[in-house]
């Protein structure tokens, strides 16, 4: 990046967010630039390659999302996806049903790719687009994944239920 689009950068960095609380906007552009240079690299490889967009049902528009709910959440905040994040993050506390909370320490762009790897609505973005492009390049593999991530997801649901039931049966027995 040259000189003068460096300074740019930081003149609007600073009118945007203050000295108090400075945000990484060069740091987004590269996290930005990265995604739409992936995005565009995978269309023009489907381009070359002669694959044509899918026709997703309703049952894979549902397979996907939830896969990319549970992939998502297990790449921001499970503990055992935690040194993957280390590099940009600084543990927290525990988070409950073995995940964690972090928080950025990384300045920059390390910031910015900080800021994704520790919010699942961020991270969901790169995982639908992973997915959808599987759709593309690899339908039945990313079926097969995304259905076992739904089958994770379908269990940590049943897992959180069996616990909520059983801590209510044990305030009713010891009410009586």
């Amino acid at each position: 990046m040259s000189t003068r689009a460096r300074r740019t950068i930081d003149r609007l960095a600073d009118r945007y967010s203050g000295r108090e609380a400075p945000r990484p906007l060069s740091g987004y552009l590269t996290v930005l630039a990265i995604y739409s240079g992936a995005a565009a690299t995978g269309t023009a490889l489907a381009r070359l390659t002669g694959r044509r967009v899918p026709r997703l049902s309703p049952s894979d528009v549902l397979l996907l999302t939830t896969a990319t709910h549970k992939l998502s959440r297990l790449l921001t905040k499970d503990a055992v996806t935690s040194p993957l994040r280390a590099p940009f993050t600084r543990y927290r506390e525990p988070a409950g049903q073995g995940e964690v909370n972090e928080e950025v320490r990384a300045s920059g762009t390390g910031h910015a790719f900080g800021e994704l790897l520790v919010c699942p609505y961020s991270a969901a973005v790169w995982v639908a687009t992973g997915l959808t492009a599987g759709m593309v390049f690899a339908p039945r593999l990313t079926r097969l994944v995304a259905t076992t991530f739904t089958a994770v997801a379908g269990s940590d649901f049943l897992q959180l239920g069996y616990e909520a039931g059983k801590q209510h049966l044990d305030r009713i027995s010891s009410a009586t």
